[in-house]
């Protein structure tokens, strides 16, 4: 149990101190192309036994077969992919489906994450980013985590001068969106 507890402390102390970072403009981003399908496909392989374990199938919705190229910070980027999707597997549902879309757009690209778990009620959506804010606090020791997943993203994406939305609707699922920039062609 104290060896649990301290890997649980050693969690909330990194996740406080990039926050932190972030939140002061002290974290220095390490910008180059990025390949966000081999990111997503990296992910996907984490995670996949605890996806498993719940029956949940994970996708990657795109087009064509090219990679998706992005300019952006490879290790804040995987963390927010991973924060995201760990979160989806967490709350989504049992034998649920997540999918991971990537939409071309002119200068950038529309990555969409989303689940077809429970959803969040209108009244905690707009909460959802602050740090330690719960939708479920009765599952919140079960579930694990430090509370400080979304609000690590969003400030990462603010660092990378880009905003993530919501969409949630009760028993059909959330779906987080946010753009990337492509890298600028020479």
């Amino acid at each position: 149990k104290a060896a649990k507890s301290l890997d649980g402390l050693d969690v909330l102390v990194r996740d406080l101190v990039v926050l932190t970072q972030v939140e002061s403009g002290d974290l220095k981003m390490n910008y180059s192309i990025v390949d966000l399908i081999e990111i997503t496909e990296d992910i996907f392989d984490q995670l996949e036994e605890k996806a498993q374990s719940k029956g949940i199938r994970l996708k990657i919705n795109r087009k064509g077969e090219e990679g998706v190229f992005v300019w952006a910070d490879n290790q804040r980027i995987t963390q927010v992919f991973v924060n995201l999707i760990d979160n989806a597997i967490k709350y989504g549902k049992e034998k649920g489906l997540i999918q991971v879309g990537f939409q071309e757009l002119d200068s950038e690209f529309k990555i969409s994450i989303q689940d077809d778990g429970p959803g969040i009620s209108d009244e905690d959506l707009p909460r959802i980013f602050e740090r330690f804010y719960r939708v479920d606090k009765s599952r919140s020791r079960e579930t694990g985590g430090t509370g400080l997943g979304l609000a690590i993203v969003k400030h990462i994406l603010n660092a990378h001068e880009t905003t993530i939305s919501v969409q949630s609707k009760i028993e059909k699922g959330t779906i987080f969106t946010f753009l990337l920039a492509k890298p600028l062609k020479d």
